[in-house]
């Protein structure tokens, strides 16, 4: 891309231009520094040969003088041999062997250069060496005459041979060596014919690169200046000029794509005139279109309207059924249970029960419209809050045990150890997938097991990432309606014989809810084989420390014995004592067990229920089994609790129920019972409860509900107000002191927020604490209730449980007195906080310590105007506000948060930056004062 961009940067005449001279020049410059450079080499080797032709008849001559030591006569040789070639030669020297100067041809001042540097005796032929801008070359002398036959003639020299630079004398063999001539060359001649020879070359590529040029310019003439030309119409009639033509006489394919360019303007001239028709019809029909789409338009607007119109009209639909229905249901299921309190014959207690049980159904499909409206409308809030997730598991698991039971299903919990307890999300959502899965997989499986694993799929610094199998043995889902599962009402069978009830709204839920936490859920199944659904979440870590570690090192080495007949459970139990490294041993059937018991002691043993031929067979294997350990615990899923109690409780240290979580096991482990084999005397008759010194008013529009929650208060309470009306709790409110107020939420004329805000303002109850009790089940209306200076939530229907745990709450609760509800409220700090009142306490407690530094930031930022970090210590603060009850605080942390986060500027938002100050100041105060009474509370429990 980017050498493309770089050849656009060009013009076709640069181009041109480089393309034509660079090869010449490249051409030119390698011929002529070739045939330079083999120029050189030539006259180097001349130089050589003629100096070679000169010293090596010199060396045969300068024998006799030499071996005589004859310097006059060598020096008349060396001075002949000068003369002859002065032009060429500068000085001639003959050294002995000792290689000292013997004679030279003149005086000569840098003999020294001369002189042969190596041993004489490695100079064996004629040799030659680079000085400067002189040539050296130096040959051997030798002497072929015998001492004493010096008149004698010399004998014979043989042809020489050139072998490299040195000029070897093969009939040498007998000779002696004398010394050797040195003779110093000028090679000024020789350098001035390379210089010309250089010169010349540059002359030929110089007149070569002219030629060129001559030719190019041509060729730019006929052929860029006419494409330049070509360039400049096309660009204008590209601007729409389409009138312009090329003009001229072009040679070659120039000329004929000067036709085709005109052609080609002529017709884009005709399509252009064509088309300017075409677009003024088409702008006339375009006008009328308009016309039709603003009135579509206006339809759409409307019809947009009125689908928003239905949308909120179903909302509160939705909301306002819940409502409806619930409080019906409230007095259903709370008289039912009344009912279950008075002396009944056998078939009028089985009656009660059933409408119990038929309203409690009702009650959780309820639940499943409500929650599938909100996801479909996009209104389900997750919260973010730290939970316990094996004590969640706990208590959502043993709300479908009992459904196993019923169908002798073998239900199993296997969860990775690896997982940490610890963890922060929507905790009830998650029991919700759990209790959907597991609970459909056991409405569909009449007989064999049903199987829960939780596998921690990643984990890093600060969250993890689960996978949830529900695997069943059941009835499996055929192909064909596989695809219906996830969808809402659908169902594998939806025919009006179908075996299996329900909405059709468990898996979509599920669905919904996994995806919104960001995880993925699939299936896969066989018909008449069963299915195997699985899940994957991701979840935050606590920093909170939901509860103590367990010591399990404790366990470490500790002998257990377990006797399990099904493989599943047997599997998972085993694995948790495995991965505590206690000294494991299985019993799978009775052999087994009796072999395993014969004459060993054990620490714990775990015994299932099942695997004996009667009730008798278990009794007497516990009888056994006991006198070999001081903690037999026995596990099941299988013994109504009066057959246990009766039958075989004397003999049991504890009863675990199945399915097993491994911290209940540890528990029981780790904390065996003390009064082992203690055979409990029979239980005494209930004694009534005793009733609360506590006027307690109570109000509800609704006369069933009104009486009901009357009914369950004076079984508590020593005094109780019942009215109807907002109206009436108002003024009797004015006139009359209570210690405890029930206020029903939606009621005609004065609701029950409104009388809440009425009674606060002017009345003897303005701090006594007000319970909203309401039917409506979304989680924001209970924050808006609670923020709304509420003390506390009940919802409907009515549990009794959860009745008298809001009564026991507020019966020793210390009364804030000295601070507005909004500004902090405990009971919303405990909703916010799972309920767990240490837990609240924790993270109040960090609120407090944080607001010095908090307030401190905020100042510095509104002085400095700095958006930024304002934005920063506000986020900070509104994250810690959602869990620690304070209303006020964290509305306007919102708000200020909100608009400067759309742009806008401190300044704009003063207002209420100042106001958060000063709401600060009084959170401050009164998380102080709850901390100081609500630790109290506990140090006294």
């Amino acid at each position: 891309m980017n050498s493309a961009n770089n050849m656009t940067k060009y013009s076709l005449r640069s181009w041109v231009l480089v393309l034509a001279l660079a090869p010449t020049i490249l051409v030119g410059i390698l011929l002529g520094s070739y045939f330079t450079i083999n120029r050189f080499y030539e006259l180097e080797a001349t130089l050589i040969e003629q100096g070679s032709n000169i010293i090596e008849p010199l060396a045969i001559a300068s024998e006799v003088g030499l071996a005589a030591n004859n310097r006059e006569a060598s020096k008349r040789l060396l001075a002949a041999a000068q003369l002859n070639k002065s032009t060429l030669v500068k000085s001639i020297a003959i050294f002995d062997i000792n290689n000292q100067l013997f004679v030279t041809s003149h005086y000569h001042k840098d003999f020294e250069v001369m002189r042969y540097k190596e041993a004489i005796t490695q100079l064996a032929g004629t040799e030659h060496e680079q000085v400067g801008d002189t040539l050296i070359l130096r040959a051997p002398i030798y002497s072929s005459i015998k001492p004493g036959a010096l008149d004698e003639a010399a004998p014979p020299m043989g042809e020489t041979e050139v072998e490299g630079d040195t000029v070897l004398m093969p009939d040498q063999s007998n000779a002696k060596l004398l010394g050797y001539v040195s003779l110093l060359l000028n090679k000024e001649k020789a350098l001035l014919e390379q210089h010309r020879a250089a010169v010349a070359a540059f002359i030929i590529v110089l007149i070569g690169v002219q030629l060129n040029l001559l030719f190019t310019f041509r060729l730019v003439k006929n052929v860029t200046q006419p494409i330049t030309e070509m360039v400049r119409v096309v660009a204008k009639i590209r601007e729409g000029k389409l009138d312009t033509r090329l003009e001229g006489n072009l040679i070659g394919e120039l000329d004929l794509l000067k036709r085709g360019i005109n052609a080609m303007a002529g017709s884009l001239s005709e399509y252009h005139d064509e088309m300017q028709q075409n677009i003024d019809q088409a702008t006339s029909d375009l006008r009328e279109t308009l016309e039709q789409i603003e009135i579509q338009n206006v339809e759409l607007d409307l019809a947009k309207k009125r689908a928003l119109e239905a949308s909120r009209i179903k909302s509160e639909f939705l909301a306002n059924m819940s409502h409806e229905l619930r409080t019906p249901l409230n007095g259903v299921i709370g008289f039912a249970r009344q009912l279950l309190k008075t002396p009944l014959h056998t078939s009028q207690l089985e009656y009660i029960k059933t409408i119990e049980r038929s309203a409690t159904n009702l009650l959780g499909i309820i639940n499943d419209i409500l929650d599938f409206s909100k996801l479909e409308a996009g209104k389900m809030v997750l919260e973010n809050m730290p939970f316990a997730l094996r004590g969640s598991l706990e208590d959502t698991l043993r709300l479908v045990a009992g459904a196993a039971r019923e169908k002798s299903l073998e239900l199993v919990v296997d969860i990775d150890p690896a997982i940490p307890e610890n963890l922060n999300g929507d905790g009830m959502r998650v029991s919700q997938i759990v209790t959907n899965l597991v609970g459909n997989a056991i409405k569909f499986t009449d007989k064999g097991s049903v199987r829960l694993r939780l596998l921690l799929a990643a984990q890093d610094e600060d969250s993890v990432t689960l996978r949830g199998e529900v695997i069943d043995t059941g009835i499996g889902i055929e192909e064909g309606q596989q695809e219906l599962l996830f969808q809402a009402f659908g169902q594998a069978d939806s025919s009006i014989s179908r075996r299996f009830g329900g909405t059709g709204l468990g898996l979509v839920i599920t669905k919904r809810l996994v995806n919104q936490m960001g995880g993925q859920i699939g299936f896969s199944s066989t018909p008449g084989r069963g299915s195997s659904f699985w899940f994957v979440i991701p979840l935050q870590l606590s920093q909170f420390p939901i509860a103590d570690a367990l010591p399990l090192s404790k366990l470490t080495g500790q002998t257990v014995l377990l006797f399990e007949p099904r493989k599943l459970t047997r599997s998972a139990i085993a694995n948790m004592l495995s991965h505590w490294q206690m000294d494991l041993a299985l019993a799978q059937d009775l052999n087994s067990l009796h072999h395993a018991l014969n004459g060993r002691r054990f620490q714990h043993i775990l015994m299932s229920c099942h695997g004996f031929a009667d009730l008798k067979a278990l009794k007497q294997q516990i009888h056994e089994a006991r006198q070999q350990t001081d903690n037999l615990l026995l596990l099941n899923d299988c013994l109504e609790p009066e057959v246990y109690t009766r039958e075989l409780q004397a003999g049991v240290d504890q009863l675990v129920e199945l399915p097993l979580i491994e911290t209940t096991l540890a528990q029981l482990l780790l904390h065996p019972a003390v009064d082992s084999g203690y055979v409990p005397p029979p239980l005494p008759e209930p004694v009534p409860e005793r009733r609360h010194a506590l006027n307690v008013l109570a109000v509800d529009d609704n006369l069933a509900n009104l009486k009901l929650i009357d009914t369950l208060l004076k079984e508590l309470v020593t005094h109780v107000v019942a009215v109807g009306s907002g109206d009436e709790a108002v003024a009797l409110a004015k006139s009359r002191s209570f210690d405890l107020i029930f206020m029903d939420i939606q009621m005609p004329g004065t609701d029950g927020i409104t009388a809440t805000r009425l009674i606060r303002q002017d009345s003897l109850n303005r701090n006594t604490p007000i319970i909203a009790v309401t039917a409506h089940a979304i989680n924001e209306e209970r924050e808006r209730i609670l923020g709304s200076g509420m003390d506390g939530y009940l919802p409907k229907p009515i549990d009794e449980a959860a009745l008298k745990g809001v009564i026991r709450r507020w019966l020793t609760r210390p009364k804030f007195t000295h601070f507005d509800s909004r500004t902090l409220n405990w009971e919303l700090c405990l909703t916010q906080a799972n309920n767990k009142q240490d837990l609240a306490l924790d993270m109040l407690q960090m609120l407090v310590e944080s607001l010095p530094d908090t307030v401190a930031k905020i100042e510095l930022a509104l002085d400095r105007h700095d958006n930024e970090q304002m934005v920063t210590v506000v986020h900070k603060l509104h994250g810690a506000s959602c869990y620690c009850g304070v209303p006020t605080t964290q509305k306007l942390c919102q708000d200020i948060e909100s608009s400067l986060k759309r742009g806008g500027d401190i300044s704009d938002v003063e207002p209420e930056i100042l106001e958060l100050l000063d709401e600060l100041t009084k959170v401050e105060s009164a998380a102080t004062q709850v901390i100081s009474q609500m630790s109290a509370d506990l140090l006294h429990e």
